[in-house]
């Protein structure tokens, strides 16, 4: 586990940073959109990964997509990183 995959923000600091409600980032999990970590009493804990992805999220929202776009949005740039980690990767391959 990477740094920025740790959970380590309560989501009232999450919220902030992201600029966002805290309503709004249970909406979002609840959605699929974002999936905090979990201390063993239940208290969400949002790692740098999940407020970059809130960050994300509002941009979207931004320029008017609704919450199924974004989850859409999300998937497909997921998709084209691991493309690209991918290529990268055969491509150190065939120069060996």
């Amino acid at each position: 586990m990477s740094a920025s995959d740790e959970g380590v923000f309560a989501i009232s600091v999450a919220a902030r940073m992201a600029s966002m409600e805290i309503q709004n980032l249970r909406v979002y999990e609840r959605r699929g959109l974002v999936d905090p970590a979990r201390t063993p009493g239940g208290t969400r804990l949002y790692s740098e990964g999940d407020v970059a992805r809130l960050v994300r999220i509002g941009e979207l929202l931004a320029q008017g997509l609704n919450l199924a776009g974004i989850a859409r949005v999300i998937e497909l740039e997921t998709e084209v990183e691991r493309l690209r980690t991918e290529n990268a990767r055969l491509g150190m391959d065939e120069s060996s």
